[in-house]
């Protein structure tokens, strides 16, 4: 890091501070405004906001490492853009209609209370668990990599540039969003998105230009990681539901990586959870000042959404091919005698693109929108967070609590959840197995959640007590899964080889994770229709406008004025991108 570069880096803190100062100024001390930024968002703001959310350091650093690792495998995931549109399409009117502030009180409006406290305590436990921790560590990574010789010594405690970052970006971000609530942090967000595309877009020309161009890039590299089907069904496997036998471990796949089964069912599952279902992502929508803005918001979003490949993904297999091709002297530490990637290694790919290819000033530029990574996904996190604890907990034991008291006690959740963080530094840092354990969490806890909310939106005859054995059933697997898995995945004491083999619990613990997921969902699934089909049927009146069965005509209609032409045309784009793209990158 240069003068210049940290100038750049200060002009980023600069704007940003100046930018939430300017925001909180402006603020009101509703609930409205303080969790929901007054419902005055633009489509802009809800899109940039939504992408930024998304896009965590975690996402940067993780997505570049897996680009040198298995190529464009990955990009599955990323070009789940048109969930955004399933979001706007189909879910925005009823969630703008019932003017909920969070996805669980949605959930009481459609179903019970019961199945809104049982849905945020979920999400709570979940966002500290996933969000805020895998955030954390990636952010940690970004610092130690790109300032390794920085120390702080405070009396017997010496403190390295991973505690030093990591602790400075969780103050600084839980200040404007302590302050500023989701106004301060959707505005924000979208001054960060533009940074973040910015750097991120100007690492992926310097490594070309670093290279030598595209067509190097392809002559370099296996064309196998252009391929985003060649990793699924590897050479010499036939597709089958039956189990695959590995030495030490059973894979109900096709003993590939990215199996077609769990990419064409459980992916989209979990997909539609996050994109569609999760307040984390939602809260922003839910922002916008009706249907038209809201729908507008995440029709941009998936536009953004599908950059990722390209600013993220790519250069990892950029730094592959410069460590190959030896053009770059300090990234061949990145690959062993076989030009294969170390996967230890792995995931020091964007800093150290950063770090080795970049010149002084344009450096600073994209380690702000490193920064600006990791800051918006805390932001939402504790945002997220907030408004749950505050609107779905705290207001049920307070019903008579007053807007002000409502905005203090969010201010008192998120100071919570910013100290929450910072505790979870030694935890994470201590463990690498737990960073990649956390990324399979979300299979685990999206099919339920994901089962109540389009079924009950889809059928009006589903109700409370089928939501309810749904939800309890789909988390109780979920969570045995987990417990299963946790001290094989941290390697603690005992369990450094995992279970006897043959048994009960080995096969538990591998079964590919997408499977377990998808049997989830399926037992999700009969468990609620069964139930709900068993017991008495909801009362019509109670749910009206709140599926497609019971909506009115007026309903309909402020639906359908609510978009043109213009909205259709932008999502048959969207569409055809995707499309595009999962033609190109096919060998």
């Amino acid at each position: 890091m240069t003068t210049l570069d940290w100038v750049a880096v200060a002009a980023y803190f600069a704007i940003l501070l100046g930018l939430a100062w300017w925001v909180i100024l402006k603020g009101k001390n509703t609930t409205d405004d303080y969790f929901l930024a007054g419902r005055n968002l633009g489509w802009f703001v809800v899109g940039a906001s939504i992408f930024a959310s998304n896009i965590g350091s975690e996402h940067v650093v993780g997505l570049a490492g897996s680009g040198a690792t298995s190529g464009v495998a990955l990009a599955h995931y990323e070009l789940h853009a048109w969930c955004l549109l399933v979001l706007g399409w189909v879910l925005i009117p009823f969630y703008v209609r019932s003017k909920v502030f969070t996805m669980p009180e949605f959930l009481e409006k459609r179903f019970s209370p019961t199945a809104r406290w049982v849905l945020s305590i979920i999400s709570l436990v979940a966002y500290v668990l996933t969000k805020m921790a895998v955030g954390i560590f990636a952010g940690g990574v970004v610092f130690a990599t790109l300032l390794p010789g920085l120390n702080l010594k405070l009396g017997e405690v010496t403190l390295d540039s991973f505690w030093i970052g990591s602790v400075a970006v969780i103050i600084i971000t839980g200040a404007y969003t302590i302050l500023g609530g989701m106004r301060a942090v959707a505005y924000t967000e979208a001054a960060q998105t533009i940074i973040l595309i910015i750097g991120s877009t100007l690492i992926t020309i310097f490594g070309l230009m670093k290279l030598g161009g595209w067509n190097e890039l392809r002559a370099i590299l296996d064309p196998e990681l252009f391929n985003l089907w060649k990793p699924i069904i590897p050479d010499g496997m036939i597709g089958t539901w039956e189990p695959v036998r590995e030495t030490g471990r059973i894979a109900w796949y096709f003993n590939g990586d990215y199996p077609w089964v769990g990419m064409l069912f459980c992916a989209p599952i979990v997909g539609l959870w996050y994109w569609c279902t999760d307040q984390y992502i939602v809260q922003r929508a839910l922002g916008a000042p009706n249907e038209r803005e809201a729908r507008r918001g995440t029709i941009f979003a998936a536009f953004l959404k599908l950059l990722p490949v390209f600013i993220f993904i790519i250069p990892g297999l950029i730094c592959l091919a410069l460590a190959k091709s030896g053009k770059v002297a300090a990234l061949t530490s990145l690959i062993d005698a076989n030009g294969n990637v170390i996967p230890s290694q792995a995931q020091a790919t964007f800093p150290l693109m950063v770090q080795h290819v970049l010149p002084s000033g344009i450096r600073g530029v994209v380690v702000a929108g490193l920064l600006a990574a990791l800051m918006s996904s805390l932001a939402g996190a504790f945002n997220a967070s907030s408004t749950l604890f505050t609107m779905d907990l705290y207001q049920k034991f307070r019903p008579r609590a007053t807007q002000a008291q409502l905005v203090w006690m969010g201010r008192v959740a998120t100071v919570i959840m910013v100290l929450i963080g910072l505790a979870w530094i030694p935890v994470i840092r201590g463990s690498r197995g737990l960073y990649d354990y956390l990324q399979g969490v979300q299979g685990y806890l999206a099919p339920p959640i994901f089962v109540v909310f389009f079924l009950g939106v889809f059928m009006k005859r589903l109700n409370a007590k089928g939501c309810l054995a749904a939800l309890l059933v789909g988390f109780a697997l979920g969570a045995f899964r987990l417990l299963v898995d946790t001290p094989v995945s941290l390697h603690l004491s005992g369990y450094e080889d995992g279970y006897t083999t043959g048994s009960f619990l080995w096969i538990v613990n591998n079964i590919y994770f997408q499977y377990y997921s998808l049997l989830i969902f399926i037992v999700s699934v009969i468990v609620m229709i069964a139930v709900s089909y068993l017991t008495e049927a909801p009362d019509q009146n109670a749910i009206r406008g709140l599926t497609y069965g019971t909506e009115s005509d007026a309903d309909r209609a402020a639906t359908r004025s609510s978009w043109n032409r213009t909205d259709v045309v932008s999502s048959i784009i969207v569409i055809l991108l995707i499309l595009v793209a999962y033609v190109y990158f096919n060998g």
